[in-house]
């Protein structure tokens, strides 16, 4: 399996270096003759491209939804986190909700495409040595969240599992967004699978696990007390993920 890892992996990079850099001007287009709408749509077209990608892995993607999400309500996705190839199915699946997501300030730069999409589509770009700067940008986020009724994504683990077992939930973001959203829906997530695609480390890449997604029942905000609040969150997350 690992020869084949070998032989895939460069293809498999080639094509996604060569999606970021078409749809880096694309973006650009987008939002300035179109504006935000334009600019989300070509988004939703690139990570739809991301997501199939990794077909040359030999890795499907799966989101499995039972449950019918709020429309024209605030949605906050709270989910496990196990690598980048997380992403590209939360903004594709869930593309009608807008999910806008909480990232590292050092992906806001030099990442085609990718840092464009987190400047410009209305992400969180925090600090995570400043607790005064991440803090104040949670703020400015959860407010630019409920005023235009977009969703946020967050993955409270802070820093990805890299064999899978989820970590403890940090409270701070969450409650931050929480905070400017009462009438909000926490949406959880459990996410499998995903950090196999670099079980070897960076090279050669992972082939041939599925990527799976499970959606858990909405949870309106004001249901609960925030502690009991992200406990069963927390709790809901992990019970869906199997390292």
């Amino acid at each position: 399996m690992k020869i084949i890892s070998h032989i895939l992996s460069p293809i498999f990079a080639l094509v996604f270096f060569i999606l970021l850099l078409i749809f880096h001007p694309l973006q650009w287009i987008g939002l300035k003759v179109f504006g935000g709408k334009g600019h989300q749509r070509v988004v939703n077209i690139m990570n739809w491209f991301l997501n199939k990608s990794l077909l040359i892995l030999g890795i499907r993607v799966k989101v499995n939804n039972e449950h019918t999400l709020p429309k024209d309500a605030t949605l906050i996705f709270v989910s496990n986190h196990q690598s980048m190839f997380d992403i590209p199915p939360i903004i594709w699946y869930f593309r009608k909700h807008w999910p806008k997501f909480v990232s590292k300030k050092e992906l806001g730069k030099g990442i085609p495409s990718i840092s464009f999409n987190l400047k410009h589509g209305g992400a969180a770009l925090i600090d995570r040595k400043d607790g005064k700067q991440a803090l104040a940008e949670l703020g400015k986020f959860a407010k630019r969240i409920n005023k235009n009724t977009w969703s946020a994504v967050i993955f409270p683990e802070g820093t990805r599992s890299r064999k899978g077992a989820p970590k403890p939930f940090a409270a701070n973001g969450l409650k931050m967004i929480v905070k400017y959203n009462p009438e909000a829906y926490i949406v959880p997530l459990s996410i499998n699978n995903s950090w196999k695609v670099f079980r070897y480390g960076k090279y050669p890449l992972g082939v041939g696990s599925p990527i799976t997604i499970d959606t858990h029942a909405p949870i309106k905000v004001s249901s609960k007390p925030f502690n009991e609040l992200l406990a069963t969150v927390e709790e809901t997350v992990k019970s869906g993920v199997h390292a």
